[in-house]
């Protein structure tokens, strides 16, 4: 909608210009500080030029108002115009808030190390990626989902050898000697079952076969992995293994030309020239490459697809990593401000407003599997993208299983169940209902079917922004007042009926919409 009235405006105020929504709504739909840009310019002020422009509008359709008021020009939409895309919108929902912007983004998200189970902190990761994916497909950006896998260096030993611990005391009940570091968790248990059956016995006692098995074992917790995501409606397009790259170190190395030099036997990369707080090792002594080779190798495989951007979700510890990988993206000879990093804080869940305790299974984190389980996908996809992704999100899993307004995502879905049932009480048909003028609203109908026509700009707005939480906002903000017109308004029987109903079936699908943008789908029934 803001888009349609840019381009109106456009043809009678030849400047670039930027729309907002006044606080007070008895001032208009849309307002413009245009007078203020063009001051200095006119040598004029901001008021004078305002009521020039606002006399220099004759009758147009899509406004029944353009007034000045202190210097803002404010624009009040007709009827005419909100009932033509309110009818155009029910007439084709598939396209309701949609855009037909250009550009190929490759977008980077969970990651997480396939060493066990994802935990709750990866899933808040999760949902803000897969989120932003919906919403930038939806604007039409061609966009790929990418998982990378760290299946190479430490790690990989470590799941090696914490399995054969695992299996060694579980089921060979062997005395073993646990190093300072090791993975645990009853999920090992189950791996080593399998893979007993699998390679037989031998393989936990024979040290070199620890990464025959870790190798085994990877692919296993991936499975799991992916299962996870599923159940929380979260899929990938490519999934890049670290391992399988290596095998380009050397060319890649070779690209970094002045970025890398050797000294004290390691090879180091010249990540202060860009921005870092001292430079870092990509090579040890002993020519075991470090954690950060791999991520050089993968970006430098990232930028060779000639993606126009890139997006990488991180954890918030990976802070600090930002600066050394755009420098190693420089010094590769590729532009490292088509990177961009967002960064995800950790969850804090409580239950009952205590702590919620550790999954056994896990070992020494909360599992994000437990979690769906016990609260749902929409539920636990709603918190998370509610909050702003790098800010601290605490919430209580109580209150997501609460049916009563408390609970927010069963706050909107009653909210859109609400219009179904008012819909199926009707005897009147949709496209009776569609076909009728959207006129002589009273100052409630007019301010819900303008908010309900908003999301388009919610949409733009929350991914240009990368701040997703606020279409969650935008949901609750819409169902609270679909709630409050129910109430103060009768609908079924009443003369407004074919109107109000036809203003519900507005409501309804930005309701649809959003919540499907969200991962989550609508309830007609509640």
């Amino acid at each position: 909608m803001k888009q349609r009235v840019l381009s109106i405006l456009r043809e009678s105020i030849a400047q670039e210009l930027v729309l907002e929504k006044p606080r007070d709504r008895s001032f208009g739909h849309y307002a413009t500080p245009i007078a203020f840009s063009l001051a200095k310019e006119l040598r004029k002020s901001p008021m004078v030029i305002a009521d020039e422009l606002a006399s220099s509008f004759g009758k147009d359709d899509a406004f029944s108002a353009v007034e000045a008021v202190k210097g803002y020009l404010n624009f009040r939409l007709s009827e005419k115009f909100l009932d033509e895309y309110a009818t155009w919108a029910l007439s084709d929902p598939k396209r309701f808030a949609r855009a037909d912007r250009e550009g190929k983004i490759l977008l980077e998200f969970v990651s997480a190390n396939p060493t066990g189970p994802l935990h709750i902190g990866h899933a808040r990761g999760a949902v803000y990626g897969d989120t932003l994916l919906r919403l930038g497909r939806h604007l039409g950006y061609d966009i790929t989902a990418e998982y990378y896998v760290n299946d190479a260096g430490n790690q990989m030993d470590l799941l090696g050898l914490s399995l054969q611990l695992e299996a060694m005391s579980s089921l060979l009940k062997m005395s073993v000697e646990y190093p300072e570091k090791y993975y645990r968790g009853e999920y090992l248990k189950e791996l080593a079952i399998e893979a007993k059956s699998e390679f037989g016995v031998e393989i936990f006692t024979d040290q070199d076969r620890t990464l025959e098995l870790a190798s085994w074992a990877k692919d296993r917790v991936m499975e799991i992995i992916i299962k996870d995501l599923a159940d929380l409606n979260i899929h990938f397009d490519t999934f890049v293994s670290e391992a399988s790259m290596y095998e380009k170190w050397d060319e890649v190395v070779a690209k970094l030309k002045d970025g890398a030099y050797k000294s004290d036997g390691k090879l180091w990369l010249c990540s202060t020239t860009h921005g870092d707080e001292k430079d870092r090792v990509i090579v040890r002594e002993d020519g075991r490459a470090t954690y950060l080779a791999g991520d050089i190798i993968y970006h430098h495989e990232k930028f060779m697809r000639g993606y126009d951007s890139y997006i990488n979700i991180w954890g918030a510890d990976h802070h600090g990593y930002m600066a050394r990988v755009k420098s190693a993206i420089s010094h590769l000879g590729f532009d490292a401000n088509a990177l961009e990093i967002e960064l995800s804080q950790m969850v804090s869940l409580l239950k009952d407003g205590e702590p919620y305790k550790m999954s056994k299974r896990a070992g020494n984190v909360i599992l994000m599997s437990d979690i769906v389980q016990e609260i749902g996908s929409d539920a636990l996809r709603f918190i998370f993208a509610s909050k702003k992704s790098d800010t601290a999100l605490e919430f209580d899993v109580e209150t997501l299983k609460k049916q009563d307004s408390s609970n927010p995502i069963y706050y909107i879905n009653y909210a859109h169940a609400r219009i179904q049932t008012l819909l199926s009480k009707s005897d009147m048909k949709p496209e009776e209902i569609v076909a009728t003028p959207l006129v002589d609203l009273n100052e409630d109908a007019d301010a819900l079917l303008f908010e309900a026509l908003l999301l388009p700009e919610v949409i733009e707005d929350a991914f240009d922004s990368r701040a997703v939480q606020k279409l969650p906002e935008y949901l609750k903000s819409l169902s609270a007042r679909l709630h409050k017109f129910y109430y103060d308004h009768r609908i079924i029987g009443s003369v407004d009926e074919a109107r109000y109903l036809k203003l519900l079936m507005v409501v309804a699908l930005a309701l649809h919409t959003g919540l499907e943008l969200l991962g989550i789908e609508a309830k007609d029934r509640m």
